[in-house]
């Protein structure tokens, strides 16, 4: 039995696909099959139902995979440690970001961190924070950009900036002729939003949860896409709100249509999270303050008030 056959078997259970697997395992898919078939004949069981699909664990597969989590967990913090106490800045480091901030943050930081730490072999995966949270847990991720608060003991939250929301208008609706927009101004019924799955969703309801709304519209949608929300928004089917850095994007022509915050302007605050266990913390710091200095001149609001990305009241912050 070796470390590397745990690693497959992991790889395996994670994407429930053998040609998956060797594509994230950088191994071809004979390989990969090869060594779980010797680790089963070694142990003298079968750890994967071949017949189902997606594949399966067997149920002494399942015992197996939670024995084999801990003994890649605890071979990497050995690598880890003598990393740290070297100081060493380098190997694999696994990124999770959610679908709402990686299209907009990536191209701030990626290339400036990877020239700086050409060592480093950084593999991003885009998630949604439900599937973030699983993957650092089961020590799948080293670390993840994502919206908080979101009050877990676990998990370490570092902040990274404060993206404001601004709103998008079409020209027939009701907030069209304001320069400005209030919470006061927002009614629920007619906000486009995302989809189940996406904490951006909970903070425009947790923005508008104090709000009267109406129920009189005729036409509901949540799509997984806030490009798809600005072109309905622009056909007239309601108006959205979305991150600042999204509204950086837009043409000229379609910037008529950003309404931003009078006052009190409310923001989610953007953060780096990794499991308290977490031992590569000359990573972390390094990701941080690559971060931090090409955010620093991208985002510069005060006074902001920060919306929950959980079903949570609103609480006041300062922006950076």
């Amino acid at each position: 039995m070796t470390i590397t056959q745990l690693k497959y078997v992991l790889a395996v259970a994670e994407h429930k696909n053998f040609t998956m697997a060797a594509e994230h395992s950088f191994v071809t898919q004979p390989t990969l099959s090869m060594q779980i078939q010797k680790l089963e004949e070694e142990l003298g069981v079968t750890i994967f139902n071949r017949k189902k699909k997606p594949i399966q664990l067997t149920p002494i597969g399942e015992k197996i995979l939670e024995q084999a989590k801990l003994i890649v967990d605890e071979s990497n913090r050995i690598s880890d440690i003598v990393d740290q106490q070297k100081g060493y800045i380098g190997g694999e480091f696994k990124l999770g970001i959610i679908p709402t901030i990686m299209p907009t943050l990536l191209p701030f930081f990626l290339k400036t961190f990877l020239k700086k730490y050409s060592k480093v072999k950084l593999y991003i995966e885009e998630l949604t924070t439900d599937e973030m949270m699983r993957k650092l847990t089961d020590g799948y991720l080293d670390a993840g950009i994502a919206a908080t608060p979101l009050e877990n003991e676990a998990i370490v939250e570092k902040p990274l900036y404060y993206e404001p929301f601004i709103g998008f208008v079409s020209e027939d609706h009701r907030l069209f002729q304001k320069d400005h927009i209030s919470e006061e101004d927002l009614d629920l019924s007619d906000i486009l939003l995302l989809e189940d799955g996406h904490c951006f969703k909970n903070n425009v309801i947790n923005l508008c949860q104090s709000i009267n709304t109406t129920d009189d519209s005729h036409f509901h949608l949540e799509s997984g896409s806030i490009g798809t929300l600005i072109r309905l928004s622009k056909e007239g089917l309601g108006m959205t709100l979305i991150p600042y850095l999204n509204s950086l994007d837009l043409s000229e022509e379609d910037k008529k249509y950003l309404r931003p915050f009078a006052s009190t302007i409310p923001a989610r605050e953007v953060s780096l999270i990794y499991h308290k266990s977490q031992l590569k913390m000359q990573m972390l710091d390094a990701l941080k303050t690559t971060i931090d200095s090409v955010m620093r001149g991208a985002i510069a609001f005060h006074d902001v008030k920060i919306i929950s990305p959980l079903n949570k009241k609103p609480v006041s912050a300062l922006g950076n």
